[in-house]
């Protein structure tokens, strides 16, 4: 485009200068900008177009190099990346050493928390707040924008009960789009349904201001008179409506999150209050898009797609294999047919966790509690006691927030509890604030806990019956990945029993988990390129573990190498130490593979993996290492250790 303005902007200030023709212009180049890009690359979409004019509004009436600016969630980000600098780099988002598709403060100054994770943004800008007034600094503004969906989050309401508290200038943005990245459930969703049908009341309130000056009251009688009758209205028109007011804040809206005039004026207003603000902005996501718009959810994080430009069709581009999450609620729906007792609980994540299938056949047994985890786990010991089996299914990364309740209201009360981690290990493009990287060492040191990874196909719907027929909690998890069947006699599931695949004395390989497939292919490798006989072991439990097995393994063989796609920091291995000490076994050729102590960024899964060695070459190099530390005698081949011993991951030479 000849007079494209986007290319021009090389910062927020750059927006000051534009009229308001050419900001909405901005708004649809932006739009064009998002389309482009994601239709090449799996990226979150319609959140993003949905906050385009707010962001300008934000940008333009605050300066974000002095102000704060925090944006819940995150995945929203990619308009105020587009506006602070790099535009040029949105291309590269979500990809090794490219942009991350979440606030990064790595990348830019207008980016202040890393956020990944709903409901912590009001607590953060708010204390924000707090420590630029106690360093001197009390003119700085700060603003959190707080997704409908995240609303429920317990943590929002403590930061505004909060911030009423402390009774400083504060400014939450409630962006209200009816959705989190399932459509929003609960008492509080259907609150805002009738709040954003409220346009009687904005009529009125206009109608009001244009009225004011022509009632024969003046000054501050004046405006008092004015104040509680609008409150009366609005108390009238949305009965409840004043719950965010009788909370402390001022409230303004609802008003169109699309109108960027408009939303220029109300944050301007904003500005010259005291006090914590709730502004509430209606916005559509997937505006300006109609295949997003009409189908958000399917639009929330889609694969690569084209449009045909004669028909605005749009084609998905979508894998056909079956994943880890397809085969878990494919068989929690079978079970939940011939087990009433069985019921699923999920926090804002059917669509992510598979279970629309669930939701539809036994509605009644289905519970969505929102973006809210604790309250889901406290909520499925309640059902535990009352003799139900309920299901947790929540990502790895997202049922941290509800760690407490797992301890004290169903771990402590030993009820029977089924945690399925979704998403336990890397996750590729999302990257660090979504890895299920702790499950294994938070879940394993908990009391009457079991704790199992699959390692293949075969494995989960065993699992899953075998947890049902618990008296106590356990956790199952799973990666973001294929599933893979290993052809075996597969050996049923038994208490604390790892599945022995080969067992050889040369070296072992004890699995946790979906490497299994991986495990039984570098073992043949090492036999057919090295003459190295390497069995390998399905751990299945890593608690309790099999000690039995294990311990012989690392007595009998020359090498035991550990895998696991967790921390190794409290981790399998670390359970696979403790358990040769207690016996006084020396370990000293027992060494651990699994996630470092560091963030792992952004990249595809693959990468993720060979970065730390875990990918199959990795694996391979790892364990002719070892075989070489052990003083096995076998062909030489690439392989790379440390000083102390220590296996290192390395890249085969060129």
């Amino acid at each position: 485009m000849a007079n494209a303005i986007l290319p021009r902007i090389a910062g927020p200030s750059d927006l000051k200068a534009l009229s308001e023709k050419e900001l909405e212009q901005l708004a649809a180049e932006m739009r064009a900008e998002l389309i482009r890009v994601v239709g090449s690359r799996p990226a979150h979409f319609a959140s993003n177009l949905g906050v385009v004019e707010l962001c300008l509004a934000l940008h333009i009436a605050f300066d974000f190099r002095k102000d704060r600016i925090i944006w819940d969630t995150g995945h929203q980000i990619y308009p105020h990346k587009l506006i602070t600098g790099r535009a040029a780099e949105l291309p590269s988002i979500r990809t090794k050493g490219g942009l991350m598709g979440y606030p990064n403060p790595a990348e830019s100054e207008f980016d202040l928390f890393m956020t990944g994770h709903a409901g912590a943004a009001a607590s953060t800008a708010l204390g924000l707040k707090a420590g630029d007034d106690v360093m001197g600094e009390p003119d700085r503004y700060s603003v959190a924008i707080v997704g409908d969906g995240a609303l429920p989050c317990g943590m929002v309401y403590e930061a505004m009960n909060n911030a009423a508290g402390l009774n400083k200038k504060f400014l939450l943005v409630l962006n209200d789009n009816k959705m989190s990245i399932c459509p929003r459930v609960g008492g509080l969703a259907q609150y805002l349904d009738r709040v954003r049908m409220t346009s009687a009341y904005n009529d009125i309130n206009k109608r009001l201001r244009n009225f004011i000056p022509n009632i024969p009251l003046v000054g501050d009688e004046a405006a008092s008179w004015a104040r509680h009758f609008k409150d009366a209205i609005k108390g009238g028109i949305l009965g409840s409506g004043m719950l965010f007011e009788e909370m402390g804040f001022t409230y303004l809206g609802p008003i169109d999150g699309h109108d960027l005039k408009t939303l220029r004026h109300y944050i301007e207003k904003v500005k010259l209050l005291n006090g914590p603000v709730l502004l509430h902005v209606l916005t559509e996501k997937g505006h300006g898009f109609e295949p997003a718009a009409a189908d958000p959810v399917k639009f929330h994080a889609p694969s690569p797609f084209k449009t045909d430009d004669e028909c605005g069709v749009v084609h998905l581009k979508s894998s056909s294999s079956k994943a880890y999450t397809d085969t878990v609620s494919a068989s929690l729906l079978e079970i939940m047919a011939v087990n009433p007792k069985v019921s699923i609980i999920t926090a804002a994540m059917c669509e992510g966790n598979k279970l629309q299938k669930i939701r539809d056949a036994y509605p009644e047994r289905f519970f969505d509690t929102g973006i809210c985890e604790s309250h889901a786990v406290a909520f499925a010991g309640g059902m535990a006691k009352a003799g139900a089996r309920p299901v947790v299914d929540i990502y790895s990364t997202f049922l941290q927030r509800g760690f407490d309740n797992i301890f004290q209201e169903v771990s402590l009360q030993n009820l029977p509890v089924l945690f399925t981690l979704d998403r336990a290990g890397v996750v590729g493009a999302d990257g660090p604030t979504h890895h299920g990287t702790y499950d294994i060492a938070y879940m394993r040191m908990l009391p009457n806990m079991v704790v199992m990874a699959p390692g293949d196909e075969m494995d989960v719907k065993p699992m899953l019956e075998y947890a049902l027929a618990l008296d106590s909690p356990t956790s199952i998890r799973y990666p973001k990945t294929n599933v893979e069947t290993i052809q075996r006699e597969f050996q049923p599931i038994e208490t604390g029993q790892a599945e022995v695949l080969d067992w050889e004395t040369d070296g072992m390989l004890i699995v946790c988990g979906a490497f299994l497939g991986s495990a039984t292919r570098v073992a043949k490798r090492l036999r057919d390129d090295h003459g190295l006989r390497v069995g390998v072991v399905n751990a299945r439990f890593i608690k309790p573990l099999d000690s039995a097995t294990i311990n012989k393994a690392i007595e009998e063989s020359g090498f035991v190498l550990t895998i696991e796609e967790g921390c190794l920091m409290g981790g399998f291995g670390s359970a696979v130490l403790e358990s040769a000490n207690d016996a006084g076994i020396s370990t000293s050729h027992v060494r651990r593979l699994g996630l470092p102590d560091k963030y792992i960024l952004h990249a595809e899964r693959d990468e993720q993996l060979a970065e730390v060695g875990l990918d199959e070459a990795g694996i391979y190099r790892s364990a002719l290492s070892l075989a070489r530390l052990a003083g096995l005698e076998f062909n030489t081949s690439e392989y790379h250790e440390s000083a102390n011993g220590q296996v290192a991951a390395v890249q085969p030479s060129r």
